[in-house]
Order: structure tokens, then C-alpha cells, then sequence
């Protein structure tokens, strides 16, 4: 089965072509960080906009690169939610008018379904049950992943994810958007332990995080002594540290205390080089297997709607042609929470 995906949930045009026999066929993306840079971060409107000019020709283009022609799609996916609700509408509109007039299944695919099952993407990919950690700009949250649809929410931030911490602490000193990306650059010149930063419910007895009381700990600090270039390196330093001991140990414990041997990291903070080293060193030590997506697929990107889609049409998911977004939409909101005991 051949399914297009469309994802435009909020500042990145992403599409592709996936087919359940061979895999990702094709993909494409625009990102739109050059545009928002200026106002130094996501303007709905101009995004939604934005989506609107790229959509259309990005599907042309991974169509043909594909070597697929539209009469042979079996579906079309798109993301429903949760994200910006005009951005979503010019996907969902566009994906639902192009199911209907090939008579194809429309489906509706949630963003975080998409991060959570990015790694099949890959080789080798991770069998079923597994712990997902999904870390972006809008989530931090930790689930137990049992199969396709299967997700129990373990724990999750009560204020900061941690991709937000990181773009609003670049932006205290004085850093570009997206923040993320350049301080750990900048991090990569700091001295550890040169400055000491708090870890956030690292003893709360439970897998919720919080970043935000972080996040003042750094404004703190900076008003309290003129930062010089090497400073702000120490700082940008002693806080990804801080993030990273918090993400990777309590990473370790859902594996605990779930009694699960594999952990699946995505979203696009998933990309930080320094989380992923530590990760890794955890790993092994507990003995579990790790799994990443591709650079390529840690942010948004259309490849991870396409194969949610394709893996839903496989289990009779479509929907009608009168499309609807949620630009709130909980993924385990028709799943059991369940808390973990604490050790």
C-alpha cells in the first residue's frame, strides 16, 4: 500500500511517500526558521500562509520522485493534531480533497503517534512493546508504546518541555531561533561543572519532569554576574547537563520500573548530540537496546505521517471526507494512564 503524508502542523511543509512493502519512497521538506527568525519565533498566521504556497508543489515533487503516480495511492494521511489550528486546516484540507477525488481513505494521524513511531523508519527498527521518550519544542513525556494505537502515558512535564526550555534559555543569552541548535553549540565550549544548575524532580519518585524552575535558575544566574563569551559557554554548559542527567535517568528508571528492555527517543530534541551520547552510555549500562530516527526525522517531517498512515490503513483506520483538525488532542486520551510505583 503507497500513502502520502502531509504533515503542517506548525513551521515546517513536510511530505512523503511511503509504501508498507518497500518503505519511505520518497520525501521533502521546507522549513520555515528563516522566515520566523526575525520575530524570533513561530507566527501562526505567516506559517499557515506559508504552508498554503509549499504544500502543492512539495506533493508534486515527492510524487515524482517517487516514481508513484497519484491514481496509485492507496490513501492519504495527514496531520490531524495537536498543533496550530490554521496551519493543520491547510493540511487537512488539502489531504481530504485529494482523498476524495481519488476516491481514496482519508486519515487522520496524531503529530506524536508520528515522533513516537519515527524509528521504524530506520534499520534496525524496534519491536513492540517498547518505552518511548519524546522530547520537542511542545512535549516531554514518557510512554509505554505497546503497539500501534497501544500508548499508556507514563509521565510527562507539568509546565517546560524541554525543547522549549532550551529555545527560551538561547534566547536569555542572546542566541538565534531555533534555540536549541545553537546553545549546544555553544554548550560544546563551556567547562563542566563550571557552573552548578538545579535537577528538576530527579527524586520526585515518579516520571514527570518540570524545566521551567530551570529555566529561572539560568536567569538567575545571569543577572547576577556580567556574563563574558566564556560564561555564557559554562551556562549554556551546566544547563544541557542539567536536562540531560534529568531526561536520561528517569529514562532509565521507566525502564525499571516498566520491566522493558528498549527505548525509543524522538522528537526533535532527540537530536542533541550530548543527550544521545549519555543515553547511549545509560543504555548499556542497563543493558537495554536503543533507538533513534534518522537526523532527518527527529524534527517534523511528512515521512512520519505517511507511515503512521500507511500502519492505521493496515488496521481499517480511515475517516470521512468532512475533515476536522484538534489543535489540542492528549495521544493517550483514549488510553489508560497509568502511574508507575515508585522504587
Amino acid at each position: 500500500m503507497k500513502v502520502i503524508g502531509i504533515e503542517t502542523s506548525c513551521d515546517e511543509t513536510g511530505l512523503a511517500v511511503y509504501d508498507s512493502r518497500s518503505g519511505l519512497l520518497a520525501h521533502a521538506l521546507h522549513s520555515q526558521v528563516a522566515m520566523h527568525e526575525a520575530y524570533g519565533g513561530v507566527v501562526p498566521e505567516l506559517a499557515s500562509r506559508d504552508h498554503v504556497r509549499r504544500v502543492l508543489p512539495l506533493a508534486a515533487q515527492v510524487l515524482a520522485d517517487a516514481g508513484c503516480r497519484l491514481a496509485e495511492l492507496d490513501a492519504v494521511a495527514f496531520t490531524e493534531g495537536p498543533g496550530l489550528a490554521g496551519a493543520l486546516l491547510v493540511g487537512a484540507s488539502v489531504g481530504s480533497a485529494l482523498a476524495f477525488a481519488l476516491g481514496k481513505p482519508a486519515i487522520g494521524v496524531h503529530h506524536l503517534e508520528g515522533h513516537l513511531l519515527s524509528p521504524l523508519l530506520g534499520s534496525p527498527r524496534p519491536s513492540f512493546p517498547f518505552v518511548a521518550l519524546l522530547v520537542s519544542g511542545g512535549h516531554s513525556e514518557f510512554y509505554e508504546v505497546r503497539s500501534v494505537g497501544d500508548y499508556v502515558l507514563l509521565g510527562q512535564t507539568q509546565d517546560d518541555a524541554a525543547g522549549e526550555a532550551f529555545d527560551k534559555t538561547a534566547k536569555l543569552l542572546g542566541l538565534g531561533y531555533p534555540g536549541g541548535p545553537a546553545l549546544e553549540r555553544l554548550a560544546a565550549r563551556g567547562r563542566p561543572e563550571a557552573v552548578s544548575l538545579p535537577r528538576p524532580m530527579l527524586s520526585s519518585g515518579d516520571l514527570d519532569l518540570s524545566f521551567s524552575g530551570l529555566k529561572t535558575a539560568v536567569s538567575t544566574f545571569a543577572r547576577r554576574e556580567p556574563l563574558s563569551e566564556e560564561r555564557k559557554a559554562d551556562l549554556a554548559r551546566g544547563f544541557q547537563d542539567a536536562i540531560v542527567d534529568v531526561l536520561a535517568l528517569k529514562a532509565m528508571r521507566a525502564l525499571d520500573e516498566s520491566g522493558l528492555s528498549r527505548l525509543v527517543v524522538a522528537g526533535g530534541v532527540g537530536a542533541n548530540g550530548a543527550l544521545r551520547r549519555r543515553l547511549a552510555a545509560e543504555a548499556r549500562k542497563h543493558r537495554a537496546e536503543l533507538y533513534f530516527p534518522d537526523l532527518a526525522f527527529c524534527t517534523d517531517n511528512g515521512a512520519m505521517i505517511a507511515l503512521v498512515g500507511a500502519l492505521r490503513l493496515e488496521h481499517g483506520r480511515a475517516q470521512s471526507y468532512a475533515f476536522t483538525v484538534r489543535p489540542r488532542w492528549p495521544l493517550a486520551s483514549s488510553a489508560p494512564t497509568r502511574a508507575l510505583a515508585s522504587s
